[in-house]
């Protein structure tokens, strides 16, 4: 665990950003549906597409709901990863 972390210690209720790549490509329009999260897609030849969704979500139950959204979209993810703020 990072001093920052230490610090600030992660609660259910923080307010935390996170970044989310999953594979294949979701267009910007779904960004209110997920929380207002920003979305940009990857696109490299022989490759499958990632997009990667970047925002702070206001506690565990929004993300829950992003997570939803994105499962309901049929949308694999392939990875979660909580953002510090000196990134």
């Amino acid at each position: 665990m990072t001093d920052k972390l230490q610090r600030k210690r992660l609660t259910i209720d923080s307010a935390v950003t996170y970044r989310i790549k999953i594979q294949g490509c979701l267009e910007e329009i779904w960004s209110d549906r997920l929380a207002g999260m920003q979305i940009t897609m990857n696109i490299q030849v022989y490759q499958d597409p990632v997009t990667t969704l970047v925002g702070q979500v206001k506690d565990q139950s929004e993300l829950i709901g992003v997570l939803n959204g994105l499962y309901e979209l049929r949308m694999p993810i392939l990875s979660l990863e909580l953002v510090l703020e000196e990134e």
